[in-house]
C-alpha cells in the first residue's frame, strides 16, 4: 500500500430522514479484501438510490452505511488476487456503497479504466449510468442501429448518457423532459425530437414523428400512468424497459395490447445483482461503451460539482429534479 492516512472523512445518514440527516464522520481507512482495490477518491456520483438509502429504504444485505454507488480516483492498494489493475491507475468504479468518502474499496472487476481525455472528476459520473444503460437499453431492450427509442426523464444523468449511447449506436432518439431549459439541453445533444412533458403529449408526438408506426424501444423511469401510454407509443414487436417508477410501481396493463402488437415488457435493478453479473457487465462495457467515451461520442453531462461536505445540498438538488445531467461530489485530488 502507498502511504495513506489511518482515518478518512466519509458521509453517512445518522438516521432515516431528509437531506439534513447527512453528516461527515471520521472512519478508519478501509482495506481491500481479496479481489478488491483501494481507491483514493477524486469524486463520487450522486444517485437516486443514495437518496432512497438515506430515507431508510431497504438495501441489499451487507451494505455499509457510507453512501455512494460510484466513484472515480486513483488505485492506491491492491488486495490479493487482483490482476489487470496496477497501483496508480485511474479508474471509475461501480460500488455497493462507500463512494462518499476520501477512500473506498471496489471489486477490481467492477472497475473501468478512465479513457484518455476524460477527467477523473467527470469520470465519477459514468459507472452507474454505463452499467444501467448497457444492460437495460442494449441487452434487455435490444436496441439496434436504425431503431427509434423513446427515453423518458432524458435530462437526468442516466437519461443524458442513454440518449448519447443510443445515438452512437445509430438509433433515433425521442426524448422527454419538463421545461424549456431541459428541452434546450436535449436539443443541444442532438436528439431527433425533444418533448416537453408539461405542454405536449408524447404519444401524439411519437405518432407524428414515426408516421403512426411507433418506437421500437421505450426506456421508462416514470411508471404509473405512463406505462399504458408507453405501450400505445410502441411499434409492433416493441420492447418496454422499466428503470424506475417515480409515479407509481403498480400499474394496470391491457394484455390484449401486448398480444396484438407482440410487445415485451422487461426491467431490472442494478444494485442487488451478483458480483459475477456485474463483472460480466463491466467486461461488455469495456468492449462496447468505452470506445464511445474515448472517441468523445459519449460524455457524462455534469450539472453540478459540490464539495463532499455539501452532500445534503446535492441530495436536495436531485430531489428537486432541477439537474440536467449528473450531480457529483468532489472529494479530493487523486
Amino acid at each position: 500500500m502507498t502511504a495513506c492516512p489511518d482515518t478518512m472523512t466519509a458521509v453517512i445518514a445518522r438516521e432515516p430522514g431528509g437531506p439534513d440527516v447527512l453528516e461527515c464522520v471520521h472512519r478508519a481507512l478501509p482495506h481491500p479484501r481479496e479481489g478488491e482495490v483501494l481507491i483514493r477518491v477524486a469524486a463520487a456520483g450522486v444517485n437516486r438510490p443514495d437518496v432512497m438509502q438515506r430515507t431508510g429504504a431497504p438495501v441489499p444485505p451487507g451494505t455499509i452505511d457510507v453512501l455512494g454507488l460510484e466513484a472515480a480516483g486513483t488505485v492506491v492498494a491492491l488486495g490479493d488476487g487482483v490482476s489487470g489493475i496496477a497501483l496508480g491507475d485511474s479508474v471509475m468504479a461501480l460500488l455497493n456503497g462507500g463512494g462518499y468518502a476520501e477512500y473506498c474499496t471496489a471489486v477490481a472487476t467492477h472497475c473501468l479504466p478512465v479513457p484518455e481525455g476524460l477527467g477523473l472528476e467527470a469520470a465519477a459520473g459514468v459507472p452507474e449510468a454505463a452499467f444501467t444503460v448497457w444492460h437495460n437499453l442494449f441487452e434487455l431492450g435490444r436496441l439496434q442501429r436504425g431503431d427509434t427509442v423513446l427515453i423518458h426523464s432524458a435530462a437526468s444523468g442516466v437519461g443524458t448518457f442513454a440518449l448519447q449511447c443510443a445515438q452512437a449506436a445509430g438509433a433515433r432518439v425521442i426524448a422527454t423532459a419538463g421545461g424549456a431549459s431541459k428541452i434546450a439541453a436535449l436539443e443541444a445533444l442532438g436528439v431527433w425530437r425533444a418533448v416537453d412533458r408539461y405542454t405536449q403529449d408524447f404519444v401524439e408526438v411519437v405518432a407524428e414523428c414515426t408516421g403512426g408506426r411507433g418506437v421500437d424501444v421505450v426506456l421508462d423511469t416514470v411508471g404509473g400512468a405512463y406505462v399504458p401510454r408507453n405501450l400505445a407509443a410502441l411499434a409492433p414487436g416493441g420492447r418496454h424497459v422499466s428503470l424506475s417508477f417515480m409515479q407509481g410501481q403498480t400499474v394496470e396493463v391491457d394484455l390484449l395490447v401486448l398480444m396484438r402488437k407482440g410487445l415485451s415488457m422487461t426491467s431490472s435493478t442494478l444494485r442487488p445483482k451478483s458480483r459475477e453479473e456485474k463483472a460480466r457487465l463491466a467486461a461488455a462495457i469495456r468492449q462496447r461503451l468505452l470506445p464511445w467515451l474515448a472517441s468523445g461520442q459519449v460524455r457524462p453531462l455534469i450539472h453540478a460539482v459540490l464539495p463532499l461536505q455539501q452532500a445534503a445540498d446535492a441530495h436536495r438538488l436531485l430531489e428537486a429534479n432541477l439537474n440536467i445531467g449528473k450531480v457529483l461530489l468532489a472529494v479530493g485530488t487523486a
